[in-house]
């Protein structure tokens, strides 16, 4: 009776857990400072009876077995270390949870601190950054409506990011340019990551970065730290998610950013190396089949992309691992083939011509990271990328539609890059970090122009060159209680091509006057060098040779200050509010009077290609932003965040003026809920709404326009005009479902719900002979489907 007593308790245990859904819970636990496994450390699921709970391994790394399905809090704490508690960690079937996690070493021994994780979400996980700085999870960038899953999209709800422009994914920060951003992957400079991407630009329509293989990453927008040099308006500094190194799982996903598989695993039961890959390919095809306008007319966008990143640690030689990303993009915009007697305005409208444009992407990245002792340790790197852009335009005879060859050119860009850096953890109270980035940049660009008397392509431009980019940094973190720190740095770089050398002193100071509130500091100097192209761009003499008149361009410099100010006023609330001024000078322009600055480039679909600039122009940036927050509590979140703005800029002939980017205002509302409808079934909704400033556009004189059959614009004044303002709710419903071994996830966006006339360009129609309207996208329906197992 005995024996048969324990066999249906063990049955009926199957039983429950069969229907509950169980999962587990992995993770790291390291230093915040020195980066070193922190083994021993207890790791707990409150509330958990009886306790589940594990201690961390001699890797590092822990596992919470038989985790029940849902959301739950996980506490660590090491003696000497600050208490930290994970809020709201999401546990679902088919995939585990994996969570990184840095303890920060008690300032005064065996006192007691707790820190609420998701109250800290607006620092940053890089401990040398005090303002300007959010940190965002791979959930946010599914979470938010209105972001496609993207996380250029997803940071554009933040506050200082411009996000009114639905045809890319620019990050326009602060009334800066899009160029004057930096993206980073593990560490690494790397290249526009957008399909359609042109050289010199920093977005595109689609994202190439799959938010799948994300982990907790930064995003920046001034006033960053010494270890980020070479950019002048934001950094990305994203972080690649190492794969499942104890359980094979995998990854199906169809929606907007195409068809996905996924799978990540370890190489063998025995080892600690593990791999995860994601492909991607394009979907659009079939939402114009059903129906759908994506703003492109009849073209179709084809893009595939491919995620991978292998993680290999070993006992004695380090940890190496290898990051990449690939993807090639294509597109044709066919006028001669459209409806004449249908409204043909749209994003992507060419008006008189045939175009045809394709780009292809490849980035790898090798690290190491090898600890001399637990307090020290050295990461090394290498990365190799490229971008190619092939662009066709064929002039079509209106009357006929009979196409003519007109342009055709080739762009390329490389990069080498090498990494050093040294981390020093000298006590709780400082650290010391410093390294150096080596570059070498090369840039190709072939153009031909077809003469319509001959029969050939006739090659009018041909240029190449490369140059060296040396960077080298020293930051330097004290706390003089556990209230005050302070980071210094100072940060140096040189560009061979014409011995152009800057130094950026970099400092920031982080004040808690009282346990829930705190004033902090940023302040620096920030240099970029100009995209690659600009310094080959060639000048045709008289006698019909060309000379490169842009060699000699200087850094474009950003003088930078940010106060903020930080309220923790109510349990998973927070208040942010910064302040910021910004001067810019040396300023590519140029040197006859006229109102062209490099501050206005990124403004449209072409990056100029003025030549003969002299670093003469400047501009000026200044603005109040408001951030209230509630972090998801209860299945609740709310975010609102409020940009005020000013952004001008004086060319070579002195005038001040509004640059491209002055939109003035930019109002995000955000919230969200989830709904537990049984035990396995839950519904979220998610609302966004986006008020924002109009885009600033140049005058078109009509007249003169109808002369030359193209549009000529006001470039006296440029900017002065602003298109009405934008307005674009978003409503986004997902149905998540927990079976025994998978989860799925049905998803239905709607863009623009209430199908609002956003109006995107004012210009001259070739095919008119007059002034058309081109608006943004209506009611754009995105459905998902998302499987893990």
């Amino acid at each position: 009776m005995k024996r048969l007593f324990t066999i249906i308790t063990f049955l009926s245990s199957l039983a429950i857990h069969a229907q509950q859904g169980f999962q587990t819970i992995r993770g790291t636990v390291i230093d915040q400072q020195s980066k070193y496994q922190l083994v021993g450390a207890t790791v707990v699921l409150v509330g958990s009876d009886p306790l589940i709970g594990t201690s961390v391994d001699e890797n590092g790394e822990f596992r919470l077995t038989n985790v029940p399905l849902g959301r739950h809090s996980v506490k660590i704490t090491f003696l000497g270390y600050t208490e930290r508690i994970i809020p709201n960690v999401l546990v679902q079937q088919g995939k585990e949870t994996f969570l990184p996690v840095e303890l920060e070493e008690n300032f005064i021994e065996n006192e007691e601190v707790v820190i609420s994780a998701e109250a800290d979400k607006t620092n940053s996980l890089n401990e040398m950054s005090t303002v300007s700085t959010r940190q965002f999870s791979r959930e946010d960038a599914a979470r938010y409506a209105g972001s496609l899953n993207d996380p250029s999209r997803m940071a554009a709800n933040f506050a200082g990011v411009s996000g009114s422009n639905d045809s890319r994914n620019d990050i326009i920060i602060r009334g800066n340019s899009p160029s004057g951003l930096l993206w980073r992957m593990d560490g690494m400079p790397i290249p526009n990551p957008s399909h359609f991407g042109a050289t010199g630009t920093t977005g595109g329509p689609v994202s190439m970065l799959n938010y799948n293989l994300l982990a907790n990453s930064d995003f920046m927008t001034g006033a960053f730290p010494a270890e980020y040099g070479n950019a002048t308006s934001g950094v990305f500094d994203l972080q690649m998610r190492t794969g499942n190194n104890k359980k094979r799982e995998y990854l199906g996903q169809i929606g907007f950013n195409g068809v996905e598989l996924g799978a990540e695993g370890p190489f063998s039961k025995n080892s600690r190396a593990s791999y995860v890959i994601n492909y991607r390919y394009s979907t659009l095809g079939i939402f114009k089949s059903l129906g759908i306008n994506l703003g492109t007319g009849q073209a179709v966008p084809e893009y595939q992309d491919l995620s991978m990143k292998i993680d290999l640690p070993t006992n004695k030689a380090g940890r190496f691992s290898l990051f990449a990303i690939g993807g090639s993009s294509y597109i044709k915009l066919l006028e001669s083939t459209k409806d004449t007697t249908k409204d043909n305005s749209t994003l992507y409208s060419n008006d008189g011509y045939d175009i045809y444009y394709g780009t292809k992407t490849g980035i790898v990245g090798l690290n190491h990271l090898y600890f001399l002792n637990p307090t020290t340790s050295i990461k090394t790197g290498v990365m190799a990328s490229g971008i190619t852009n092939n662009f066709r335009q064929d002039s079509i005879v209106l009357k006929t539609l009979k196409t003519l060859d007109y342009f055709l050119g080739d762009r390329q860009e490389t990069r080498l890059s090498g990494t050093l850096q040294f981390n020093k953890k000298i006590s709780a109270k400082n650290t010391l970090v410093a390294g150096t980035y080596l570059h070498r940049v090369g840039y190709f660009y072939n153009e031909r122009i077809y003469i319509q008397n001959e029969s050939y392509w006739k090659k009018v431009r041909e240029t190449d060159g490369f140059s060296v980019l040396t960077e080298v940094y020293a930051q330097w973190k004290h706390r003089f209680t556990e209230q005050l720190s302070v980071n210094a740095g100072v940060h140096y770089q040189h560009l061979a091509l014409n011995n152009t050398g800057a130094i950026e002193p970099r400092l920031g100071v982080r004040w808690q006057f009282l346990p829930k509130q705190s004033l902090n500091l940023g302040l620096g100097i920030h240099n970029q060098m100009q995209p690659i192209q600009v310094y080959f761009q060639q000048t045709r003499l008289a006698d019909g040779s060309y000379a490169t008149t842009n060699k000699d361009l200087g850094f474009t410099r950003s003088k930078q200050i940010v106060l903020g100010y930080d309220n923790n006023f109510a349990k998973d609330w927070r208040l942010k509010t910064e302040f910021y001024y910004q001067d810019l000078d040396n300023v590519p322009v140029e040197q006859r009077s006229s109102s062209f600055s490099m501050l206005n480039a990124g403004a449209d679909f072409v990056f100029p290609d003025n030549d003969s600039l002299v670093n003469k122009g400047t501009g000026l940036n200044y603005g109040l932003e408001i951030t209230v927050e509630r972090f998801l509590g209860q299945g609740f979140y709310f975010l609102s965040t409020t940009s005020l703005f000013e952004s001008k800029y004086k060319g070579s002939d002195g005038v001040e003026r509004n640059t491209a980017f002055n939109g003035n205002y930019v109002q995000n509302l955000l919230v969200g809920k989830e709904f537990k409808i049984k035990s396995k079934l839950t519904f979220l909704v998610d609302l966004k709404a986006t008020y924002a400033g109009g885009k600033r556009y140049m005058e078109v004189d009509l007249d003169a326009s109808r002369l030359k059959n193209q549009a000529v614009f006001n470039e006296k004044d440029p900017y002065k005009l602003q298109l009405p303002d934008y307005f674009r709710p978003d409503l986004k419903l997902t149905l998540r479902k927990e079976g025994k071994k998978i989860t799925q996830e049905w998803v239905l966006s709607l863009q623009n719900v209430i199908n609002r006339q956003n109006l995107f360009a004012r210009t001259y129609s070739r095919t008119q002979n007059q002034m058309m309207d081109q608006y943004q996208l209506g009611i754009f329906p995105v459905p998902q489907y998302r499987i893990l197992f």
